[in-house]
């Protein structure tokens, strides 16, 4: 993961003997295009075209993601369509093509391979061959796509919140980041994802009401999955990041409400879920504001900011990795071998990141620290709110090594989210296939292992077909972001999400990490915060479950319809 951090290997690139006074002087002032043969950007790092920012990374030709070439960023520039773009007419594919810069026909044969599989896998799943009459395994075949469906648009929508500030702040180009998540999104969605499911998600709905009656309870089941499938997908097409569970949620209470009555619905449950639109973007930005303060207090304008951000790494992954091990994975239900155990995870993360850093960076750290230390004074340019900065190979230093953070971050981010958030697509799924399979519809189901696998893949397709949509609000429509300012909003979010769950307090991970990226934005000053993208996002938040739910009804109405001939 070290290798593949363009700040690293600028920084590197930029430390040859005698070189790097000249080079750091050459990048702050000259874009990457007028810069000498000697000292242009190495040849693993093609120019791309960006966007004009404020950022030195910007300047460097660093294969960065800005987004708004291929997501229509609202920040005063946009890149020129080719003639491929202007003879697809700005279509689907033509947008997901100029993505992640590959041909028009590459996507087509990209999304030709997806839908492939979603539609003849199913079929060879054993959900589908178990069920005796040709009707079950029609409907068992239809329960599977509805599965698909939703996963899909998980995939779409909530995979930014892991990988969206990583690709705005240019530490993961689009492409990188919607590998890595792939891997790390399937992984966590096999590999971590529960085994057991409650028949009505997030205890919203009074399961009693509707026992006895499983072609209706079957019907909502499946409109529930649909409706939440079909706001993410609205959702999804806008760019906006909404709560993945609060549409399931939206969707099941208009069921119960309709089909089960007002005492259908667990009122506190709903009331305790819609206080999270205001608990967790409060939370999220306050605790990203400190974050971010805190790293320019004491790394930029430290006397040697390169060297205050290399020792702060290991001091903020021993950290993180200590309350992540004991809060989400204890090894022992023991509390003072649970710590232990903790203390010794997040020292074994330190000292891993200490050596990369080490190998990494450690010529050009020494080299700056002989020549701060022969200096009489310190160069510094003013920042965003009056804090003086790093500039040059110090500036690199900084975003390489914040960078590298941010990355190891979001990977974690990307496998606990598939392992967490793939239950809103199964757990109704694995709730209707049992409901086909004669088994009374009890408080507990048994997620089969191939149904996880189908989640997972579900959410890697969403991922790759529209996920730069959403990324794109992330990273770029809500506040510009650099590494350092993209690691603040991405630790402060897992923290808040992490300690906040561990607590039972309401909390949604979109909702945090998007008021997260607005505390880094209100950091820097009132006007760095885009307020016609948040109030989208807000208006997109408030609707939601009202929209679910409306959904839910309308397809519960057509599927009860339908189902008479079948069940």
């Amino acid at each position: 993961m070290s290798q593949s951090s363009p700040f690293f290997s600028i920084a590197r690139a930029h430390a040859g003997a005698g070189g790097r006074a000249a080079a750091a002087a050459l990048l702050l002032h000259r874009p990457a295009a007028q810069l000498p043969p000697s000292i242009h950007c190495p040849r693993r790092l093609p120019l791309v075209k960006v966007s004009s920012a404020k950022t030195v990374s910007s300047r460097l030709g660093l294969p960065r993601a800005t987004l708004s070439s291929f997501a229509n960023a609202d920040d005063g520039s946009s890149a020129k369509p080719d003639s491929s773009d202007e003879q697809n007419g700005g279509s689907e594919l033509s947008e997901m093509a100029k993505a992640f810069h590959i041909s028009p026909r590459m996507a087509i044969s990209i999304s030709v391979v997806i839908a492939f599989a979603a539609l003849t896998v199913p079929l060879a799943m054993r959900s589908l061959i178990f069920h005796g009459t040709t009707k079950m395994k029609v409907l068992a075949y239809l329960t599977l796509l509805s599965g698909f469906y939703m996963a899909w648009n998980i995939g779409a929508n909530d995979v930014a919140n892991a990988m969206g500030t990583s690709v705005g702040s240019g530490a993961l180009t689009l492409r990188q980041a919607v590998l890595t998540a792939a891997v790390l999104e399937f992984s966590g969605a096999f590999l971590m994802g529960t085994h057991v499911t409650s028949t009505m998600q997030k205890g919203i709905l009074v399961t009693s009401v509707f026992q006895g009656n499983d072609p209706l309870l079957f019907a909502g089941l499946l409109s529930s999955l649909a409706a939440a499938g079909t706001w993410l997908q609205v959702a999804s097409s806008y760019g906006w990041p909404v709560s993945t569970t609060h549409c399931i949620v939206g969707a099941m209470v208009g069921f119960g409400l309709v089909y089960g009555g007002v005492n259908a619905v667990f009122w506190s449950s709903l009331a305790r879920v819609s206080s999270s639109w205001v608990i967790s973007p409060l939370m999220g930005a306050a605790v990203s504001f400190l974050v971010y303060k805190c790293i320019r207090r004491f790394v930029y304008s430290a006397p040697n900011p390169g060297q205050a951000a290399a020792a702060s790494a290991p001091i903020a992954v021993f950290t993180g990795v200590t309350a992540i091990s004991f809060a989400a994975f204890p090894l022992s239900k023991i509390l003072h071998i649970a710590v232990l155990q903790a203390l010794a995870c997040g020292a074994i993360g330190a000292i891993f990141v200490s050596r990369a850093i080490k190998k990494q960076l450690g010529d050009l750290l020494s080299s700056e620290a002989e020549k701060i230390a022969s200096a009489d004074n310190t160069d510094v340019q003013q920042g965003g709110f009056d804090v003086a900065g790093p500039r040059g190979a110090q500036l690199q230093i900084v975003y390489g090594v914040f960078g590298y953070m941010q990355v190891l971050s979001a990977c974690f981010m990307s496998f606990a989210h598939g392992g967490n958030d793939v239950s809103n697509a199964i757990g109704p799924l694995a709730a209707a296939l049992s409901l086909l399979q004669g088994v009374a519809s009890s408080a507990e189901i048994v997620i089969p292992t191939e149904v996880l696998a189908w989640g997972g893949f579900g959410i890697v397709a969403g991922l790759t077909m529209w996920g730069y949509r959403v990324i794109a609000t992330i990273g770029k429509k809500i506040t510009e972001l650099t590494p350092t300012r993209g690691f603040a909003a991405e630790f402060a979010a897992a923290s808040v999400v992490l300690f906040a769950s561990k607590l039972g307090l309401p909390i949604s991970a979109t909702h945090t990490l998007v008021g997260a990226v607005m505390g880094v934005g209100f950091a820097r000053g009132l006007n760095r915060v885009r307020s016609e993208t948040v109030r989208e996002i807000v208006v997109s938040w408030l609707i939601t479950i009202p929209v679910g739910a409306l959904l839910s009804v309308f397809y519960t109405l057509i599927l009860t319809k339908i189902l008479k001939y079948f069940m």
